[in-house]
């Protein structure tokens, strides 16, 4: 019988290799704008389009392994997440090319990320399945950081379609670990009840309470992670920077990897503490980050570095203190529908963020301090949802949290 140790470790180590291409076409969008001639409305629709797929995706696929073993969907999904990091590299041309190989790509995120979560949580229970989001969590923070420095060093290296053939590689390994190591589980017996009614989920206030927090979680999360690449090379160019290591992949590699612990103690601290308190604290402080963010770029180049760094810091801080929250007040039966509807709200908020930064910088004449500062500003016109929500759902801590009832 495998210890818990070893089944969190190969899930996170098989999710790492699954999901290293999330980033690759962030860490690339500078390159592109010019390879393919994009308008900043367009490379906000192909980041975007990438979470929008997730989205849409997502309900039908987590919703699923209440019926249909977790391990089979996981599996089908890796494949096409590598098809599509193939064809990119083979095939992508432009931005119709991109906009539907985007859309694949994010089909297979739905089917790695959270039905991976899914498979992973079915196997523990606890306060070891918090922990156990907390690591996912951080699996997906590593993948992130060795994302976005991978495909910086292949790209200056070898070109930019070298780095997408590496990940679509590394997603074909993934494929086969969890093949290997993946239990064959059956999902729970039915009670009978309808797979695709929601209705208990909203019923769920607690549940609600976390996802609709998660939704602005990642509007601004997935604002950050699509444009800093960009948004550091603009500060750069501005104030004519020669860096020769703390280039703008390598800052958002180092965001990646700080986010992961803040994630994991964000996550300590919402179980040590309490987590609504938690994470209405974290939400107030990246409020007032985001709103200053854009208009650090007209300082200096580092200061403009160290801001990206702390506010990154502290919108993983949340995360997956969020996620565990929704996971842990879902009932065992109407977990799957719980985690479609959390991953829903959230990656709604992942694909029209980044979108209505890229119109914004559009509409605003381009890249400047002006537009950069007024860009990041509507992120924390949004994150007041979150904190909203919170106080008027109420939800509970989860078992274990000190601050459970």
């Amino acid at each position: 019988m495998r210890s818990t140790a070893f089944t969190i470790t190969a899930f996170c180590a098989t999710q790492v290799l699954a999901q290293l291409g999330g980033f690759t076409f962030a860490a690339l969008l500078p390159t592109l704008f010019g390879e393919w001639s994009l308008s900043h409305s367009e490379a906000g629709w192909l980041s975007g389009i990438f979470f929008g797929a997730y989205a849409l995706s997502v309900p039908l696929l987590v919703t699923l392994t209440d019926r249909i073993p977790a391990r089979s969907i996981y599996l089908s999904a890796v494949m096409l997440t590598a098809a599509s990091h193939l064809a990119m590299a083979t095939v992508g041309e432009g931005f119709w090319t991109g906009l539907v190989l985007r859309v694949a790509a994010g089909i297979g995120w739905a089917g790695t990320y959270m039905v991976g979560l899914r498979a992973l949580t079915d196997e523990v229970s606890g306060a070891a399945q918090s922990r156990a989001v907390a690591a996912n969590a951080a699996s997906i923070g590593v993948s992130g950081a060795l994302s976005f420095l991978l495909a910086g060093w292949l790209e200056r290296s070898f070109g930019w379609d070298t780095a997408f053939v590496v990940v679509g590689m590394c997603s074909l390994a993934a494929l086969l670990m969890a093949f290997l190591l993946f239990p064959r589980r059956q999902p729970p017996a039915s009670t009978g009840g309808k797979l695709f009614d929601f209705r208990p989920v909203l019923r769920n206030r607690s549940a609600m309470a976390y996802s609709i927090g998660y939704c602005a979680h990642t509007w601004e999360m997935f604002v950050l992670r699509s444009w800093v690449v960009t948004f550091l090379v603009f500060s750069m160019h501005v104030h004519g920077s020669k860096v020769s290591w703390l280039i703008p992949t390598v800052v958002a590699m180092l965001m990646e990897v700080i986010g992961t612990v803040f994630s994991v103690l964000g996550n300590e601290m919402a179980v040590r503490f309490g987590r609504r308190r938690w994470i209405l604290l974290v939400m107030c402080i990246s409020i007032v980050c985001a709103l200053g963010l854009g208009f650090v770029s007209g300082i200096s180049y580092w200061a403009t570095v160290t801001a990206c760094l702390v506010y990154n810091a502290f919108i993983y801080a949340d995360s997956a203190s969020l996620t565990a929250g929704a996971v842990g007040s879902a009932e065992p039966e109407r977990k799957g529908a719980t985690m479609a509807m959390h991953a829903l709200l959230g990656y709604s908020g992942g694909f029209v963020g980044p979108l209505t930064l890229g119109v914004m910088l559009d509409l605003m004449g381009g890249e400047t301090v002006f537009s950069w500062g007024i860009g990041f500003a509507h992120v924390a016109i949004i994150m007041l949802v979150g904190p909203t929500a919170l106080l008027i759902l109420k939800p509970r801590d989860l078992e274990g949290d000190r601050g459970a009832r």
